[in-house]
């Protein structure tokens, strides 16, 4: 997540642990340019992001800089950041309101850990309850512009990747509904559906948006965090960000994500069996560690995602697919 609005924690703590990475990024700078702060931003869990606040002849400017350090992202940096940089290199000029891609080391190779530089986007993340609807309005309509984005062969991001797997798969150790669990992996057990193709953010979700404005100047100001940019079925981002809205708002936002999809001109599967797939095949990535989640959105204001909040609007969230779908 990268924000503008979002709250730092000072000068960064963590000095010591990225000098090479710094000198890295001063070699980017233009002729006089200097790095004034380094902040850290709040609301991410796979990677350490930072805010640079950059001075120069050509008057301040900010830089996000991301770095994965945890040993699992540290084991897939390669990808993830080469195809970031690619995608951003992608969006440029296409009106989706993404960074600019300033530099990237996916690599290490002149870095302390594998970063990416890019410009700052305006606005913040939004997760509260004023305004969802609204927000969530918006966020059917940006994900319909992606998913229309024209793409050659040459262009076309991975195959999708799935997140969870019949075996992977736990209830929550607490659930009073152990069948509807069980049914659920066995609904995500055959073969995927066949689908018509499209490029996916695949990672859609509200606290990947930054939001500017209120009222009727309520608007999208950047998407962030294109690592797992991939090609498949528009269903599949489609689950993922209603799974993140009935986790933040309950059950019955994740249920509307998809109408409001459709009515801002999004197509989805047609066949119920299709679509409840990649429903529950995102949803039940989150099984049972739902918990993981709210800790970024608490440090973004959501206090009141307390410890057993979002298991249970998981398992109410996927028991109400069922009686839509099923």
């Amino acid at each position: 997540m990268v924000t503008e609005g979002a709250e730092g924690i000072g000068m960064d703590p963590d000095s010591r642990e990225w000098g090479s990475t710094r000198s890295w990024v001063e070699e980017q700078l233009s002729g006089g340019e200097y790095i004034e702060r380094a902040v850290r931003l709040r609301g991410g869990w796979t990677s350490r992001m930072r805010r640079l606040d950059i001075r120069g002849p050509g008057g301040p400017r900010s830089l996000v800089l991301r770095s994965f350090v945890e040993p699992f992202y540290l084991r897939h940096a390669q990808g993830l950041l080469s195809r970031e940089a690619a995608v951003l290199r992608l969006l440029d000029g296409t009106g989706v309101p993404a960074a600019t891609l300033a530099a990237v080391d996916a690599t290490a190779l002149h870095c302390d850990h594998p970063s990416l530089l890019m410009t700052l986007l305006p606005g913040s993340v939004r997760l509260d309850e004023q305004d969802a609807d609204e927000r969530a309005d918006l966020l059917a309509r940006q994900l319909v512009r992606i998913h229309r984005l024209p793409v050659t062969a040459r262009q076309r991001p991975r195959t999708y990747q799935a997140w969870t797997s019949p075996e992977r798969v736990s209830p929550p150790a607490d659930t009073g509904r152990p069948g509807l669990w069980r049914r659920a992996v066995d609904v995500i057990r055959r073969e995927p559906p066949a689908y018509r193709g499209c490029f996916l953010h695949r990672d859609f979700h509200p606290g990947n948006v930054l939001f500017t404005g209120t009222g009727d100047g309520l608007r999208i100001s950047g998407v962030v965090d294109w690592v797992e940019t991939s090609w498949g079925p528009a269903d599949l981002d489609v689950a993922h960000c209603s799974t993140a809205l009935a986790l933040l708002h309950g059950a019955p936002a994740g249920m509307r994500f998809a109408d409001r999809y459709v009515t801002a001109g999004g197509t989805l599967a047609e066949d119920r069996a299709d679509h409840l797939y990649w429903r529950l095949l995102d949803a039940l990535g989150f099984a049972p560690d739902a918990e993981k989640v709210a800790v970024p959105w608490r440090e973004l204001g959501r206090t009141d995602l307390a410890a057993g909040v979002l298991p249970r609007r998981l398992e109410e969230y996927v028991q109400a697919l069922f009686d839509r779908y099923a």
